[in-house]
């Protein structure tokens, strides 16, 4: 009688159907969960909302000087106009008001880390396939570029790349930082797709006789692009960062009408010792909490899709 009900437990599991669950699954239902993921998220939405539609919540042109500010600034001795009014955060040396620059700031950075992470991504395709769907001399030339720029620290080679042009501005700092990003997204998908290149699918389709194209665009390539749109994530702070140090360090756009993070920082420098550290508290705090935001949202999908961490 015990074998017999034993044998009826077994029968009833073996006829219980549970679906399998794919990794992208797996990894969305902890990341729902995650209270470090959701933070970033959260982080990240309200940036990319503010920055799109900074221009209808900006309460003032951030271009223009308003008179009672400026009348302020002038009447008092080495003090800028202070919060007041609609003027949340009070106007800055030339009496422009502070928090419309600051909201649409968050545009023009929020356009530079994404076009110049865009850009970066793609340079990084180009040669992490070439090498990881190669061998011998290509994949070494590749490589041994790669290993070059990787040398140099990040804001060093920035600085020299934007250095290199003749005039500052917005452009050159979108390819400074697209240029510094590219090694590392070369060499991540270089090492996943020759993890794939010795995959069961991979040698089932050289049986076959898939041609090589076919294997790379088919089946390495797309199996090896999760964790490089998961590092994405993470490079896109790293990218706001540089681009808001070549603005302080003067190489980014010159024309403060069109105000940016790091350039609102490199203004505000001189004042600080005189006792207006708001103008640049302000601008580095959005810096810091929006890499913050992308970081942890980047760390977390990294982790929730890393196979190891399945249970």
């Amino acid at each position: 009688m015990v074998l017999t009900r034993k044998k009826d437990r077994v029968d009833a599991l073996a006829s219980t159907s549970t679906e399998g669950m794919s990794l992208a699954a797996s990894a969305f239902r902890r990341l729902r969960r995650s209270p470090v993921f959701l933070t970033g998220a959260v982080i990240t939405a309200l940036f990319v909302l503010i920055a799109l539609f900074s221009p209808l919540l900006a309460p003032h042109d951030p271009a223009t000087q308003i008179p009672e500010l400026i009348k302020q600034t002038v009447r008092a001795r080495n003090q800028f106009a202070p919060p007041q009014g609609s003027y949340l955060l009070g106007g800055d040396q030339l009496g422009r008001d502070l928090f419309s620059r600051l909201l649409v700031g968050s545009q023009q950075t929020l356009l530079v880390g994404v076009l110049a992470t865009l850009i970066g991504l793609t340079g990084g395709l180009i040669l992490g396939t070439l090498a990881g769907a190669t061998a011998g001399w290509v994949d070494t030339t590749v490589m041994r570029f790669v290993d070059v720029l990787l040398s140099i620290p990040n804001l060093l080679l920035a600085v020299t790349i934007s250095a290199l042009f003749l005039q500052a501005n917005q452009f050159t700092v979108i390819v400074a930082v697209a240029i510094v990003q590219i090694p590392v997204f070369a060499r991540l998908l270089r090492g996943t797709m020759l993890a794939q290149r010795a995959s069961d699918h991979v040698l089932a389709a050289r049986a076959l006789g898939v041609k090589r194209s076919g294997i790379v665009f088919r089946h390495m390539l797309p199996n090896s692009l999760g964790p490089v749109f998961v590092q994405a994530t993470i490079v896109l702070a790293t990218s706001i960062i540089d681009a808001a140090g070549l603005s302080f360090l003067g190489l980014g756009n010159p024309n403060d009408d069109s105000p940016e993070w790091g350039q609102m920082l490199s203004n505000a420098q001189q004042y600080i010792t005189s006792g207006h550290a708001d103008l640049a508290f302000w601008p580095a705090c959005a810096i810091v909490v929006v890499a913050l935001g992308f970081t942890l949202m980047g760390e977390s999908a990294r982790d929730a899709l890393d196979p190891k961490n399945r249970r």
